[in-house]
């Protein structure tokens, strides 16, 4: 676990960029490391962004602790409208399972606009006698305690979605996490798992290759990507939504008119015909609606991840 101090340093790092002392500079510090979607999605949107705002975007990468890093140094710079912060659902999640972070999430930002959602999907091996979700509830119902599902780690989406399934299906099974999503996979190839939920662009080639079979979607509405397949919600569990998110935020306090014109900058880059092949590719759903929008969203995930993670009795140590 990363520690306070560890965050601090490492965010207040960035705050010696010269992008600070040329106005019409703006950083976009990505909570991310390069090669992320968090990373990729920044550097297809930028451009457009650049366009809009004539101004240059330099993005800075301030990887680790799911995002708190990233965050914290978005937290202490200052709220004069050139520093923005792109991150992933620890926005949601980390105020939750972690201690010791040095900045509030609820009170240290400004919500400029959700920029995605990015659908997990479950899948199951298959060889594994799971023709369809049905199916896939029927087995765990025979078979107490007996099957388990992988995630990418404690208190990832993969590993929350799975949680609250068992929960709302009333399913026993044992969760295997694992260091990120390439293990994840492995195992479930190899069948140490039986199901996992996993974001798009890790599954698709297996699932196109007939490796791996999917059975439902995490999200509200059924992936774009997967138009076919069914969400848990609507196969008896409504309300059931787990999924990540990208979403920019500036430090508390940056002026109403520079949020407004980075959030209707990123509307109009989400909403670019030419980029949405590349938004598939990536399992990204576009979902850019302003600030209002992204506070009342924001609000509601962490109550609903809070919820589950209390629950579960889930904690970063």
């Amino acid at each position: 676990m990363t520690t306070r101090r560890q965050i601090l340093a490492l965010g207040g790092a960035a705050l010696a960029s010269p992008a600070l002392a040329q106005p019409r500079n703006l950083r976009l510090i990505v909570s991310f490391p390069p090669g992320g979607s968090t990373d990729v999605l920044a550097r297809l949107v930028v451009p457009l962004m650049e366009r809009h705002l004539g101004s240059t975007i330099i993005i800075e990468n301030r990887g680790g602790a799911n995002g708190a890093i990233g965050m914290a140094a978005g937290a202490q710079a200052a709220p004069d409208g050139t520093t923005f912060i792109l991150d992933a659902g620890g926005a949601a999640t980390n105020p939750h399972l972690m201690r010791g972070l040095g900045f509030d999430y609820a009170t240290a930002f400004t919500p400029v606009t959700q920029m995605t959602v990015l659908p997990a999907i479950l899948v199951v091996r298959t060889e594994a006698p799971i023709a369809d979700f049905p199916a896939f509830l029927a087995h765990m119902r025979r078979n107490p305690g007996r099957e388990s599902f992988g995630s990418s780690g404690v208190g990832t989406g993969s590993h929350l979605a799975g949680a609250l399934l068992m929960r709302r299906a009333g399913l026993d099974g044992q969760h295997i996490p694992f260091r990120g999503g390439a293990d994840q996979i492995t195992a479930l190839r190899r069948g140490d798992t039986l199901f996992t939920f996993s974001t798009i662009p890790l599954i698709a080639p297996l699932i196109r290759d007939g490796a791996l079979r999917p059975l439902a979607a995490s999200t509200p509405a059924r992936a774009s990507a997967y138009p076919a397949v069914p969400t848990v919600a609507e196969s008896g569990f409504p309300g059931f939504g787990v999924f990540d998110f990208h979403a920019i935020y500036a430090p508390a306090g940056t002026p109403a008119e520079a949020v407004g014109r980075m959030a209707e900058a990123a509307r109009l880059a989400m909403s670019d015909a030419d980029l949405r092949p590349r938004f598939d590719l990536l399992g990204l759903e576009p979902n850019a609606h302003g600030p209002a929008a992204m506070a009342r969203f924001l609000t509601e995930q962490r109550e609903r991840m809070g919820t589950l993670i209390r629950e579960e009795g889930i904690r970063i140590e």
